[in-house]
């Protein structure tokens, strides 16, 4: 049976080290390993950027601090609790324990050839990315103090359990064979689902504020892309835990599906009549990048343009079609995020190969079965984000005084009512006297 590379890279690593007498770490894993992590610490900086150029000016302070603010929240609760709950000893097929509250117990210890400190650094920045994707989908009109009260539970009750059941050995999904290199199910589509649900429970922006929606700063979107594209080399890569041949392919993959998603996102704008749009190239980037992150180190680089070309073709068919529907998510969470790794899960069962990876191995070797196996996997992750985000949600409304700002603060900015500043100020008219907007 297959497993989910993570669990299996760090129980191999620790037999063979049992074997040999003594755990022994490997320099070179540990400085590839530090470097991974702080790639995909930057990425959620570049998520701000990417977010903070696509809203209206006078939310951009808000949409911004919605990112670095999951990296406060995470950074600590990480430590605290989120480790332990997704990878502490002695769990069950559902959720880790309590055994490393506190990270007890993991000090000077070694995970695989790695410090067991380095596996949760690196661990933590992916935690905190997730609940800062699904910012964009409410951006405009969700109370500051609500949203970290959301991304808090979020992290502790939806993101650490559906780790486990997919990361760690214990897990129901890791049990079954799923295959998740990077985390299509953990981060992309809980975070795709989650957003579409958010974007319900507090609303539609008003529609003065929706129409005066547009990119009010296209470089600010590029340069987000920019960095995110960078910060995923360590996020992909990383995930092979070594410098390895694993870690090698999951970077060039993810560079060729992300180059290809630019050109189909592309190709889509130019078919319908646009113009090739600087927005559009940067989104297709981002759709690439998400649907080849649970393959990219199970498939060949041939097949990385494939899976790159359907994502983008799905996510860009996705986005033209929310304006059919009532839901406002803001900036396309979940046309980008969740359609696209849903895309990348179900192609993984179908490329994955063992002449890439002897721990994958799906329909191009002859195992249909494989592509079962993702498909249920799909279904858990969007039943668990999508009722528990709901639950979560409405606990967290009843405990603020709802979700939202009210209409007037909503049409003054979020960034004066959440933060009382502003992004930008003309120096002819600077702020003056302080006025009360009865923020949250």
């Amino acid at each position: 049976m297959t497993r989910a590379p993570l669990a299996t890279l760090v129980l191999a690593a620790a037999t063979t080290a049992a074997a040999q007498g003594t755990p022994k770490l490997d320099t070179g894993d540990t400085a590839f390993m530090l470097i991974s992590a702080a790639l995909v610490l930057l990425m959620t900086p570049g998520l701000a950027f990417f977010y903070g150029g696509l809203v209206r000016a006078k939310s951009v302070l808000n949409t911004m601090m919605m990112s670095f603010v999951a990296i406060a929240i995470v950074g600590v609760l990480w430590v605290l609790l989120g480790y332990s709950l997704a990878f502490g000893a002695g769990g069950n097929a559902l959720i880790g324990s309590f055994a490393n509250v506190g990270l007890n117990g993991t000090l000077g210890q070694l995970t695989g050839t790695i410090p067991t400190p380095l596996f949760v650094a690196f661990q933590a920045m992916f935690a905190i990315i997730a609940p800062a994707l699904i910012s964009g989908a409410v951006v405009d009109r969700m109370k500051f103090g609500a949203f970290v009260l959301f991304a808090a539970l979020w992290t502790l009750l939806i993101y650490s359990p559906l780790a486990h059941m997919v990361w760690s050995s214990d897990g129901y999904l890791f049990k079954l064979g799923a295959l998740d290199f990077a985390g299509g199910t953990v981060i992309h589509i809980a975070a795709g689902v989650s957003a579409l649900v958010a974007a319900i429970v507090v609303g539609p922006r008003l529609g003065l504020t929706r129409r005066a929606t547009v990119p009010h700063n296209v470089p600010f979107v590029l340069l987000g892309a920019g960095l995110l594209w960078f910060g995923w080399f360590g996020f992909n890569a990383g995930s092979a835990l070594g410098a390895n041949g694993v870690a090698a392919n999951a970077l060039l993959t993810t560079n060729t599906a992300t180059a290809a998603a630019i050109l189909a996102w592309l190709f889509w704008e130019v078919i319908r009549g646009q113009r090739p749009t600087a927005v559009g190239a940067a989104t297709g980037a981002i759709v690439g990048l998400v649907a080849i992150t649970p393959a990219c180190g199970f498939v060949s680089p041939l097949a990385s343009i494939l899976i790159g070309v359907l994502g983008a073709t799905a996510s860009f068919w996705a986005v033209q079609l929310k304006h059919r529907f009532i839901t406002d998510d803001a900036l396309d969470v979940f046309a980008c995020h969740g359609v696209a790794g849903i895309v990348g899960a179900l192609l993984t069962g179908v490329f994955a190969t063992k002449t890439v990876n002897d721990l994958g191995s799906g329909v191009i070797d002859g195992r249909w079965s494989q592509l079962g196996v993702q498909a249920l996997g799909v279904l858990i992750t969007v039943a668990l984000a999508g009722i528990g985000s709901f639950l979560l949600l409405k606990l967290v409304g009843a405990l603020m005084g709802g979700l939202r700002i009210t209409e007037r603060q909503e049409t003054l900015g979020v960034d004066l009512v959440a933060h009382q500043e502003e992004g930008y100020r003309e120096a002819e008219s600077p702020l003056g006297t302080p006025v009360l907007l009865g923020g949250d």
